[in-house]
């Protein structure tokens, strides 16, 4: 298929945890019997784990798999029929939820799609949003989810909101800044710097909102 590319391929979970961590990979096919750790123990210790097929002999595993929220769960041997069929679903899926983020009502809330969860923010709670390579952590007043998307994104999607970028990884709320200098921002106990090259936007804009 002309639209996968293979990223890397590993037989061993402490590479496959490298390789995660530090490249992009959007669908994982796992197998359960791996050397040292099987397959589903593994995905458990991922804190942002891809899409994920599993592929394996054992039937004993399904439930649990299902549970961690794979997409599909492949028996060996695999037939192309059925392999086709897995890989269709992951589409579907990419379809239904394409960015993980979604407006609820007009300007007062979103839904969050993270670890198999759809959790709804109100706007009005969020106090900054945090990037991590691929993905975001948004933080509110109680509490902080995480999920897969780009910065860069987010921010043209509330920047209208009284969001403002202020450094490469971090989004802010304006409305809840307490205190600011020309080097950082706080936001309730949180300090978060003014990246060097936002300094310029970022006084202009706090001169005429603050």
């Amino acid at each position: 298929m002309e639209i996968f590319e293979v990223t890397a391929t590993s037989t061993n979970a402490l590479k496959a945890l490298e390789i995660i961590r530090n490249q992009v990979i959007d669908l994982m096919f796992l197998d359960i019997k791996m050397p040292q750790l099987n397959g589903i123990d593994f995905l458990k210790t991922l804190k942002h784990p891809p899409a994920v097929i599993i592929t394996t002999a054992f039937r004993e595993y399904a439930i649990e798999g299902y549970d961690l929220d794979v997409v599909d769960y492949l028996l060996k041997p695999i037939t192309f029929e059925r392999f086709f069929k897995a890989i269709d679903r992951y589409l579907r899926n990419r379809q239904i939820h394409p960015q993980n983020i979604m407006p609820t009502s007009k300007d007062q809330a979103i839904t969050i799609r993270s670890g198999g969860k759809f959790h709804r923010l109100e706007i009005a709670d969020i106090l900054y949003i945090e990037s991590n390579k691929d993905y975001i952590t948004i933080h509110c007043n109680y509490r902080h989810v995480s999920t897969k998307y780009r910065i860069t994104t987010i921010e043209q999607e509330l920047g209208h909101l009284n969001f403002l970028r202020i450094h490469r990884s971090f989004l802010i709320n304006i409305n809840k800044i307490t205190a600011f200098t020309a080097n950082d921002i706080e936001i309730g106990e949180r300090v978060i710097p003014i990246g060097t090259n936002y300094k310029e936007l970022v006084q202009q804009t706090l001169k005429h909102i603050i």
